[in-house]
């Protein structure tokens, strides 16, 4: 495969009957490319993600940080807060995002990760569990994992479960989805970390080990 050159623009996705805003970043010779699935309330411009976005395209892992919800479903779950937790349409389009990078020429033929946050996370597993011989590994921080209810045990892909160590409840969830996933999976506890890991450090700690793992599961492009 002849190699890449680097590629960062701004997508528009057609996904389950709406068009969702994304950032696409390919570094040179990307080995993979990693899909975000936000959590509650969050969007794209998440400044946590994009700076474990920013670690994983240094490890050499292009990112696509999408919007899972329109501008109008955004002000409408504002108001509601009940389209953040539809984690089936938000793994629909999740999965609809994948076709699309299936289909592009610049990302054509890369494996595919999901990382997901909060909400996102349940989001992510669902989908992945969807698609078990598309997506090769998962990483959730700070997630709900629970929220994929029975498709936890249909997760074939690797997954990594990032908690803050002092998320108590979080952390308890985690241990519980920990035990319902079949395939190869690792719970990961950063010492002294809150939900949004907003301590020094634990974000940086959060971005080495996503990047270990999907570097460690995407199998060569």
């Amino acid at each position: 495969m002849a190699a890449r050159s680097a590629e960062s623009r701004p997508v528009r996705i057609p996904a389950d009957g709406a068009v969702l805003s994304g950032d696409l970043d390919l570094p040179p010779g990307a080995r993979g490319v990693v899909a975000f699935a936000h959590g509650s309330g969050s969007s794209r411009h998440s400044p946590r993600n994009r700076r474990v976005a920013e670690g994983l395209r240094q490890a050499g892992l292009g990112t696509l940080l999408l919007d899972l919800l329109t501008t109008d479903e955004e002000s409408e779950d504002a108001l509601s807060g009940h389209l953040r937790f539809d984690i089936g349409l938000l793994a629909r389009r999740l999965e609809a995002a994948t076709e699309w990078l299936a289909a592009q020429p610049s990302t054509r033929g890369l494996p595919v990760g999901y990382f997901g946050a909060s909400t996102g996370a349940g989001a992510a597993l669902v989908a992945a569990a969807r698609r078990p011989l598309s997506i090769f590994a998962v990483v959730s921080r700070g997630g709900r994992p629970d929220l994929a209810g029975a498709a936890l045990s249909d997760v074939a892909s690797p997954t990594l479960l990032i908690v803050g160590g002092r998320d108590g409840t979080v952390v308890e969830m985690n241990q519980q989805a920990l035990e319902r996933l079949p395939g190869a999976k690792h719970l990961e506890i950063v010492p002294g970390a809150t939900h949004l890991f907003e301590e020094p450090g634990a974000l940086e700690a959060v971005g080495r080990l996503a990047a270990d793992w999907f570097t460690r599961h995407l199998p060569p492009a």
